[in-house]
């Protein structure tokens, strides 16, 4: 009779020790979660976070659309204890708390999907080697989110070295040869002066005897590492300036203060739209006192109703399940964004061509702020403005300090973009 009593005694403790061991799988921590929504303290960082477990050879989930478009990968210590140090909101969860999301992101009613980041990026920033008095608001995020990136100049684009990376921003360059239509303002300048003298040099060097023949051969390069898979990002004066490049191919459009020689009287009716990316049909401008190139900048054209207390650009909500490229890279806890101005500072919507996607507008104005595009196995983005935390940045301006804008959505739509080539490639759905 006792060897029953123990026998019927020892059968539960052992169920309840089965039990209490196979609860304690179900929470243990299994992966971790970075919301991207109101809630998190430092956007910026966290997209730093996600290269950060790339380069570790891990892969990343970006849950799109889901809290503000979160990062969800496998948890470890040290990847827990990163983020504690970087200042990044996370939450360690449970395989079932994973589950639970994935199958609300599968679900087809829901505006959600999942997409794998499987490498880092390599990343090259376009930029001169020389000192100029302004910053460029993508290495400002590049560094303060602690991704790591290239400089590389016309050089060694000039030498070959495209092919190794994946992704490249163009500083605020001017590819036109006209030295970002600075000589009115600035010809007496020392910075101004240098700049042309080194450019000068650098054309001699590899056998031009125009800045401008350089400045094409380099947006030529550019074009073609977009042909061939590249990824392409471009803010500022340096959209318009390389479309403009491309298009006025074999056309003097640079006055005599530019290259020693009056530009081409026809040259409008000479230029080429089909050799741009993203616009046509726009208007150059070869008078050297106009400080924008063409009529594709709306900058001296806006409203003067326009200014920053009500300047405001909406990004469009796109499928996730259907077009996860633009649904990517407009990412944001917040849809409505503060506008802000460049030499560059938007695109005029009447010259853009039929194929660019239109990303962010101020609909009202007829102002795109955020295009994008394909370019044979290649992807390009254009964002208008100089810096999204510095409304009106003036030449000598002191750079913008990134700690006081951990949570920028302006600046969240550049680092959407330098993750946006760690995906599998996809083709847009129509």
């Amino acid at each position: 009779m006792m060897t029953r009593m123990n026998l019927r005694f020892k059968f539960p403790k052992k169920l309840l020790f089965l039990l209490f061991f196979f609860l304690a799988l179900q929470v243990r921590p299994a992966s971790i979660l970075i919301p991207m929504d109101e809630n998190q303290k430092n956007h910026l960082k966290a997209y730093g976070i996600a290269y950060w477990v790339l380069k570790h050879d891990l892969e990343v989930d970006w849950l799109l659309n889901y809290k503000g478009g979160s990062f969800l990968f496998s948890y470890s210590k040290p990847l827990e204890d990163e983020c504690a140090i970087r200042g990044v909101s996370f939450q360690v969860i449970a395989d079932a708390q994973v589950n639970a999301i994935l199958e609300e992101i599968a679900d087809p009613q829901i505006n959600e999907e999942r997409i794998k980041l499987h490498k880092a990026p390599r990343i090259a920033v376009y930029s001169p080697k020389n000192k100029l008095p302004w910053d460029d608001a993508v290495t400002l995020v590049l560094t303060y989110a602690e991704i790591p990136y290239d400089i590389i100049y016309d050089a060694e684009i000039m030498n070959g070295i495209l092919p190794t990376y994946d992704w490249l921003h163009l500083h605020h360059e001017d590819f036109t040869g006209q030295y970002g239509k600075f000589w009115a303002a600035y010809k007496t300048y020392a910075w101004y002066q240098e700049d042309q003298r080194i450019s000068e040099e650098m054309a001699h060097k590899f056998g031009f005897t125009k800045v401008s023949q350089l400045k094409l051969a380099v947006a030529k390069n550019i074009r073609d590492f977009v042909a061939g898979g590249g990824y392409m990002f471009s803010m500022c004066s340096a959209p318009d300036s390389f479309d403009i490049a491309l298009g006025a191919e074999g056309v003097d459009i640079c006055d005599v203060m530019f290259d020693g020689d009056p530009p081409d009287p026809n040259a409008q009716a000479k230029l080429d739209f089909s050799k741009c990316f993203a616009f046509q049909n726009f208007l150059i401008s070869m008078n050297p006192y106009e400080y924008r190139k063409s009529n594709i900048d709306v900058t001296d054209t806006r409203p003067r109703s326009i200014n920053q207390t009500n300047d405001f650009f909406t990004l469009f909500d796109f499928s996730a399940k259907w077009d996860p490229v633009p649904t990517m890279l407009c990412q944001d806890h917040e849809k409505v964004i503060k506008g802000f101005m460049g030499q560059t500072t938007a695109f005029n919507e009447k010259y853009l061509k039929p194929s660019t996607l239109v990303m962010g507008e101020n609909k009202a104005f007829g102002e795109a702020r955020y295009i994008h595009g394909e370019f044979g196995n290649g992807t390009w983005t254009f964002y208008g403005g100089h810096d999204p935390e510095d409304y009106q940045h003036f030449v000598g301006d002191p750079p913008t300090d990134l700690n006081l804008h951990p949570n920028s959505p302006g600046y969240r739509l550049i680092l959407n973009n330098v993750l946006f080539p760690a995906a599998k490639k996809e083709k847009r759905k129509t």
